[in-house]
């Protein structure tokens, strides 16, 4: 991507939090009456100057990690497994919580413009969430100018608002317009500022987004990466402040029944065009801002079974290239929090901040001892940039879990917490799996006889075909003709056994096919020639006793492309009798039938169209 791309399609999560960071904070500081909201600026100021110290943190994040650095990868590599985990946790908690704040908050611009649809928040906010999922199962990605058109309208306007009101109060000498006359629930005790501090912290969301993207841009990746970076923390800061000093200067105070933006832009452009642009502008940013979490928790889900420590479902893509299975967890649970929590963005806060903060203070802490270790060049300045954002994300982290731990905080730390739990049990489950499936010495049995797949007329077998392509095929024979064999005779076997890795499971379905006297094909499906080349040495190992076809799927699909070969070998020989042999794993408790692809059912499902084909399973017991 360039640049000028790049920067809204990156940072609208960033950038869309001054739409309820600035009020987050000023709702805690209403509580203590008049005299809590003149705190409101040098909580601003304190919070600028940690945008720009975390901002400056992951510029060196991004220079040493230039092919993306996700906290889950960062972590895990300096601190551990058990921390990467941690930051994973906290990830993918402020991603759901991502999806239900932006869209709570785009749908408190859209009730300040339009109160009458104050009732309907939380099913049109459902159903704005059904339509994110869907678009995202059907491949919709971020790219040019549809995505980049919110952020740039919604920066100009807020941009505007700001000018307009600083040059309106430069007209009155920048006196401050008195405030209402407010009852004070609370004091304005260290405590209730501290709560504010917090709250007014989680503007701060999505600061990471540009480093775990660095590979999506133009050459050189990291420098432009870094680019953008410091324009977003500029815009951010920008914009952060500028909105808390208007809502100094006019003396706008939350109400429940519009948005402290909402009023800033009353109050600055009328009701007239202006407003309308910047609630529309606002409101369309966050709908951009929830949908960048469609891209992002899917991904860190990926990581996580790649490692073994989520259900490897969610390393398969789907047609669309998406991985649809993380999209609706995604959906799922934003939907239910939203739903839970009447579709408002302030009980959504106390959630927020703790995720949000756990995910930063894991990864600059990682990022301090990669430079400890490494101690290339520049590394002590690199380790002060880090170990300051450490520390001050770390500060904010406890505050928020202290201070907001009755609000909702514990709910975050006991997700947290399971989670971890929940990871560590999966990954426990495939380890014992991995174990009972590893071969060992005498364990495999050599074939007493090689059985080979028949040949056609001109002499190739299906391990010589092509793989499938776009190319036109013959139709298929009718059922009468192509199932009309009557006796063993007139049935013309070939035996197909999908095998994914030289382990117990794929041996003993090898072993069952030769067993049957029968032509017998390996098909092995591979992600990368790479691997395909590894496969292929570890069968010439095993002594290549058996026809081997290796399909090539760079997108990890298993189904389609195993479809798309056995469809194309039954056209090329209609005369066989296909039977594809699939090992099966066997788990003794019904939870850990989650944890493993259940082939069958769905290659059933798939080739039941098709006549003369067969499906078959040989379990193993685990």
């Amino acid at each position: 991507m360039r640049k000028l791309v790049a920067l809204p399609v990156l940072s609208a999560d960033a950038l869309s939090s001054v739409a309820y960071g600035p009020e987050a904070m000023l709702a805690v500081l209403v509580l203590a009456g008049t005299a809590g909201l003149r705190y409101s600026v040098p909580i601003a100021a304190t919070i600028a100057f940690l945008m720009l110290a975390v901002g400056v943190s992951y510029r060196q994040t991004i220079r040493a990690y230039p092919h993306g650095g996700g906290s889950y990868i960062v972590a895990t590599a300096n601190l551990g497994r058990l921390p990467g985990l941690a930051a994973a946790a906290g990830l993918m908690t402020d991603y759901i919580l991502t999806v239900a704040v932006s869209i709570a908050s785009g749908m408190a611009a859209v009730t300040s413009a339009i109160p009458s649809l104050q009732g309907d928040i939380v099913p049109i906010g459902v159903v704005v969430i059904a339509v994110l999922l869907a678009g995202n199962l059907r491949g919709v990605r971020q790219a040019g100018a549809l995505f980049a058109a919110p952020t740039y309208a919604f920066v100009l306007a807020v941009l505007a608002l700001v000018a307009v009101g600083l040059y309106d109060a430069a007209g009155r000498g920048f006196h401050p317009t008195p405030t209402p006359q407010l009852t004070a629930t609370e004091g304005a005790s260290v405590l209730l500022i501290l709560r504010a501090f917090a709250s007014g912290s989680t503007a701060m969301t999505g600061i990471e987004a540009i480093s775990n993207a660095v590979p999506a841009f133009q050459p050189i990746e990291w420098r432009n990466a870094r680019t953008t970076l410091t324009w977003m923390v500029g815009l951010l800061i920008a914009l952060f402040a500028g909105t808390v000093a208007l809502v100094r200067l006019d003396g706008v105070v939350p109400n429940a029944q519009e948005t402290v933006l909402s009023q800033l832009a009353h109050r600055t452009f009328g009701s007239g065009f202006g407003y309308a642009v910047t609630q529309a502008a606002t409101a369309a940013i966050l709908l951009l801002a929830a949908n960048t979490a469609y891209n992002d928790f899917p991904r860190v889900l990926y990581l996580l079974a790649r490692d073994n420590q989520a259900p490897r479902i969610f390393l398969r893509l789907g047609d669309r290239l998406a991985f649809s299975n993380g999209i609706v967890l995604l959906s799922v649970a934003a939907g239910a929090i939203y739903a839970a929590f009447g579709g408002k963005t302030a009980p959504l806060i106390p959630l927020y901040a703790v995720g949000v903060f756990l995910a930063f203070t894991l990864s600059q802490t990682g990022m301090v001892v990669h430079w400890w270790r490494l101690r290339d060049r520049h590394w002590r300045k690199s380790l002060t940039f880090n170990a300051v954002g450490a520390l001050l994300s770390a500060i904010v982290l406890i505050t928020a879990a202290i201070t907001k731990f009755t609000e909702g905080a514990w709910f975050a730390a006991l997700t947290v917490g399971l989670f971890i739990l929940v990871a560590n049990r999966i990954r426990h489950h495939y380890d014992l799996v991995a174990a009972a499936l590893a071969l060992h010495p005498h364990a495999v049995e050599i074939p007493s006889h090689t059985v080979t797949p028949p040949r056609s007329q001109d002499g190739a077998t299906p391990a010589d075909a092509p793989a499938p392509g776009p190319a036109p095929r013959a139709p298929s024979p009718t059922a009468a003709e192509s199932e009309g064999e009557e006796t063993p005779e007139e049935i013309h076997p070939l035996l197909i056994v999908p095998i994914a890795a030289l382990d117990l499971a794929g041996m003993r379905a090898l072993a069952y096919a030769a067993s049957l006297r029968q032509p017998v094909l390996a098909l092995h499906i591979s992600p990368s020639a790479q691997e395909a080349q590894r496969f292929r040495e570890y069968w010439d190992l095993w002594g290549d006793h058996l026809p081997l076809k290796i399909l090539l799927s760079p997108y990890r699909a298993i189904v389609a492309p195993l479809v798309d070969y056995i469809e194309s070998l039954h056209h090329q020989r209609p005369d066989l009798t296909l039977t594809v042999v699939l090992p099966e794993i066997v788990v003794r408790h019904w939870r850990h039938r989650l944890l493993h692809n259940r082939l069958a059912p769905r290659l059933r499902r798939a080739l039941r169209p098709l006549p003369k084909i067969v499906v078959t399973t040989v379990p193993f017991h685990v």
